[in-house]
């Protein structure tokens, strides 16, 4: 999808409504807090950030704008990437210590802290890379890619217990799936509340410069094209049917986008009978009848969320 194009083609009312902004969260404010700010600098009836940082971490937290908040789910469990600051409690070669980091990459498994919000069970987290990016004595910064969830204080401490101890005392969230502190459209807190106070004065140039259309959704899942013919029936809900496919082909992945031409329609979850029929080529003789005389067999997905 062309974002600039549809970005473009909105108006700055549309996009307030379904966007994306990638905020540079300071140190001191809660996830939540910075969440409440944008909704209220707007006037939004809702908003939603895509994974909780601690008050103390800085760095990338996408905030999902109105009826974008519905597709938080698609975007939040995606890895995570983080630079940081562990002191260690007594020295240790470098090469030694990359050694013991090394040991932690993979599936592993984590009881998240006392102070956490979720429940207390252990849970299996993968680690992507934990690698030193400089080293002062007993002071390391470190660069780390986790699965979604993972905790970054207790991978530290974990390591500091076998290494006669280490805490991190610094954190901050480079990228968080696609969005990253390097985007263009990456915004502080400052520059964010003089776009809105030039946005209130009339002058919307440098707020939609930082809107993210959420049709970006369109980098993570896979697009489906439908026909414009299709496209008014499919956004009252209906099923998406062969017969709506600009390319006849059913897809392979479970969950999708839908789009008619730029045009956002849905995200939609294919069906057990897709699947099935895809593998046997016929629904063994079944021929229940659905809208518009189609039988069961020609439902390839049902809608998870309409834009309508």
């Amino acid at each position: 999808m062309d974002l600039e194009k549809i970005k473009k083609n909105k108006t700055i009312k549309e996009l307030l409504e379904f966007s994306i902004i990638n905020i540079d969260k300071p140190s001191g404010p809660t996830s939540f807090q910075v969440d409440d700010y944008t909704k209220k600098s707007f006037g939004l009836s809702k908003t939603s950030h895509f994974g909780t940082l601690d008050p103390k971490v800085t760095g990338v937290l996408p905030v999902a704008l109105g009826r974008a908040c519905r597709l938080s789910e698609y975007f939040m469990h995606k890895d995570k990437t983080y630079v940081g600051i562990m002191h260690l409690h007594k020295e240790i070669e470098k090469k030694e210590l990359e050694k013991e980091m090394q040991k932690f990459i993979g599936k592993i498994k984590q009881l998240p802290p006392i102070k956490s919000r979720v429940k207390r069970e252990e849970r299996e987290r993968e680690i992507k890379s934990f690698e030193i990016l400089e080293k002062n004595e007993k002071e390391v910064l470190f660069l780390a890619e986790v699965e979604a969830g993972t905790y970054i204080r207790k991978l530290v401490h974990d390591l500091g217990l076998k290494i006669g101890g280490a805490h991190m005392t610094e954190l901050r969230r480079i990228k968080a799936g696609i969005f990253s502190e390097e985007d263009e459209n990456f915004v502080n807190l400052y520059n964010f509340k003089e776009a809105v106070e030039e946005f209130e004065k009339g002058n919307e140039e440098k707020l939609r410069k930082m809107l993210i259309p959420a049709e970006v959704i369109s980098q993570i899942l896979p697009v489906v094209k439908v026909k414009e013919e299709s496209m008014k029936s499919l956004l009252t809900g209906k099923p998406l049917m062969k017969q709506d496919l600009e390319n006849k082909e059913i897809p392979d992945l479970e969950i999708f986008v839908v789009f008619c031409g730029e045009k956002f329609i849905e995200v939609a979850r294919k069906t057990e009978e897709a699947s099935e029929y895809k593998r046997t080529g016929e629904r063994n003789g079944r021929t229940e009848q659905v809208r518009g005389g189609a039988s069961e067999k020609d439902i390839i997905a049902r809608p998870e969320f309409v834009l309508n």
